[in-house]
């Protein structure tokens, strides 16, 4: 009886884990680009990023510079010790306010409806707490990057 249940056990456990983690959940917009770099969210470079609920967008301090298949980050800092890094492009239909050239497209704003991100091409409202898709239509979260932080530097990579 024992061995009975214990193969009973491994089989609900192989099955359980081919339902319950999907490939199609992954986003397919994901930009191919490396994100690597360590800043001092404390420093006054980054001063918007000095008290909780800052926020930045990185491509837009002097300085730094993203890669080109990359629309932005944005840098929030939730809790002391605590900070999310997002991507700029927006994760639902990134190309439907493009120009021609496929070049300034739209991206993700924060600011007008804080503590949200906004698409301004599809009205899209995303949460700058865990990035879930909070007005709107869509099928994904924003698109977000680890950022780890060790009381003096954040380290932000994917």
């Amino acid at each position: 009886m024992k061995k009975v249940t214990i193969a009973l056990f491994f089989i609900l456990l192989l099955t359980a884990g081919n339902f319950g983690c999907s490939k199609n959940n992954v986003n397919p917009n994901i930009p191919n680009v490396v994100i690597n770099f360590t800043l001092d969210p404390n420093s006054t470079v980054f001063q918007e990023l000095n008290t909780v609920g800052g926020w930045l967008y990185l491509d837009e301090v002097p300085g730094w510079v993203i890669p080109s298949a990359s629309r932005g980050i944005i840098i929030y800092r939730m809790e002391l010790n605590t900070f999310k890094a997002y991507e700029r492009q927006p994760p639902n239909d990134p190309y439907k306010c493009c120009d021609d050239q496929m070049q300034n497209c739209s991206k993700l704003i924060v600011g007008k409806y804080y503590p949200f991100a906004t698409d301004t091409c599809t009205n899209n409202m995303y949460s700058m707490y865990d990035g879930s898709l909070f007005q709107g239509e869509g099928r994904y979260p924003m698109i977000e990057y680890y950022a780890e932080y060790d009381g003096g530097l954040l380290h932000v990579y994917n």
